[in-house]
């Protein structure tokens, strides 16, 4: 467990389980991880990264190092040459799955809700803008 997390679980107690959730499940692409993981079962480095198609290599291996110490994440390293690392989801990655089905689900909601309002508000200033043009008081 990430040093963070522990002072999280030890000090906040149980009145503050959805925080915990957060700090462990937060971060740019921890959701994607654990959903790409969970569709494929197994994958390499490379194949996130392409799967994922932003994160630089920092990034993403702080992601995985924070999932891995948490205990989300299985890191499985083949002494070969290349060496060959391959992350697959821990029971505890898999008991995460449907709040990351959830947050996947409000958030399609969220952002189809914004779309329409952008929509609306750039319809009503488009009126705005006709009804100037043509000498509206």
């Amino acid at each position: 467990m990430r040093e963070k997390t522990e002072r999280i679980v030890r000090e906040w107690g149980d009145a503050c389980d959805a925080e915990i959730s957060i700090a462990v499940l937060g971060g740019a692409w921890k959701p994607s991880i654990l959903s790409l993981l969970h569709q494929h079962e197994v994958l390499r480095f490379g194949e996130l990264s392409r799967l994922l198609d932003e994160p630089t290599a920092r990034v993403l291996t702080r992601q995985l190092r924070e999932l891995e110490d948490d205990g989300l994440l299985i890191r499985t390293v083949y002494r070969q040459v290349p060496p060959k690392v391959e992350y697959r989801l821990s029971d505890l990655g898999r008991g995460s799955m449907p709040l990351v089905e959830a947050l996947t689900s409000w958030g399609g909601r969220y952002a189809a809700h914004q779309r329409r309002e952008l929509a609306r508000t750039a319809d009503e200033s488009e009126l705005l803008d006709e009804l100037e043009a043509a000498g509206a008081p």
